[in-house]
């Protein structure tokens, strides 16, 4: 297994895309192909052309929330909670900052119609915390809260909230997500109409991505990390139409990291396409053998993360930090608001 160094790479600053594209379809596509260990420099708007009749694109429908609150103790000290896992009764697990001053019974006042109380602290500023409030708090989250953009968009995020809506896919739907599923940013209702006139098939499965997209790998021995496990839902059309596609020899083509956890999270639980709620418990590392997906389309990811991991382990790691050395020197954005990679 290869060390967590043989993942980096160096990327000027300037090419972290701070802000998306006007035109969602117009980024740029890297297309990789496995089988020629070649790529080659393309547009997105140009995908229905790499796909054939009869492949499955599979998206992520997680709809985002507003999970980054800033709030009050009763001594007047700032607190930040990032939303990571509903818990039910009104409790939550979340990122405190800064965490190593609050102790359990603390008061965190947000604004007069919610408050939370600090239950228990954690390791890495984890807390548990359980909100009073009247009503649905997810409305009261859509009022008070901010869109939880990933940490390394520099630019200042105490103006008004533009992410809202940007920072989602044109079919978000099931709200729980802190963070988008940034490959399909790109998708345009055109680009889906040109996909099905080309007899492209698509689907929805639903993953609501959590911390552990942030979480940053911490051991250099790959073997030693595990991904924080995510909550799925694969419905009965959606698991029909996926095990149709298995069994026809159709290929299934993941728009991202996070649909291409759930499909192999399913696969390596129960050996076939079902429908499912659960958790996605799985962390692909070097020697996975992907038994769910014959193709992926993942934007570009942090040096040395476990998303990166788990698209050089589908492309081979030779190519595709290649791969990336070229975007790099092509002068390609990078990260959540960036281009895509097309690997077939």
């Amino acid at each position: 297994m290869k060390n967590l160094s043989d993942y980096d790479f160096n990327l000027p600053e300037e090419q972290i895309a701070e802000r998306p594209a006007e035109v969602r379809s117009a980024s740029r596509m890297l297309a990789v192909d496995r089988h020629a260990q070649s790529f080659d420099d393309s547009q997105f708007e140009r995908l229905p052309d790499f796909l054939r009749p009869g492949d499955l694109l599979v998206v992520n429908n997680t709809r985002v929330f507003p999970a980054r609150l800033m709030g009050r103790t009763e001594t007047g000290a700032t607190v930040e909670l990032l939303l990571e896992n509903d818990l039910g009764n009104n409790e939550w697990r979340a990122l405190a900052r800064p965490a190593r001053r609050l102790k359990p019974g603390k008061q965190i006042v947000f604004d007069p119609e919610l408050s939370a109380e600090l239950i228990e602290r954690g390791e890495g500023g984890m807390v548990r915390v359980r909100f009073n409030a009247e009503g649905d708090l997810f409305e009261h989250f859509d009022r008070v809260g901010r869109t939880p953009l990933p940490p390394y968009i520099k630019r200042d995020l105490a103006s008004p909230d533009e992410d809202r809506e940007r920072y989602q896919t044109i079919y978000a739907e099931k709200r729980g997500a802190i963070a988008a599923p940034t490959a399909g940013l790109h998708f345009t209702e055109d680009v889906l109409r040109r996909l099905r006139n080309a007899g492209v098939q698509t689907c929805e499965i639903t993953l609501h991505v959590g911390y552990g997209t942030f979480e940053p790998v911490r051991s250099e021995d790959l073997a030693g990390h595990s991904v924080l496990p995510e909550r799925y839902e694969v419905s009965e059309h959606a698991a029909e139409m996926l095990a149709a596609a298995k069994r026809e020899g159709r290929r299934i083509i993941a728009v991202g990291t996070t649909t291409t956890r759930t499909l192999e999270n399913m696969m390596a639980e129960f050996g076939e396409f079902r429908p499912a709620n659960g958790k996605a418990e799985l962390t692909i590392l070097p020697g996975h053998q992907f038994k769910a997906i014959d193709g992926l389309l993942t934007n570009f990811h942090l040096p040395k993360s476990s998303l990166l991991v788990l698209v050089s382990t589908f492309g081979g790691h030779e190519l595709i930090m290649k791969a990336y050395r070229h975007a790099v020197s092509a002068g390609y954005r990078f990260y959540s608001y960036g281009d895509c990679m097309l690997i077939l």
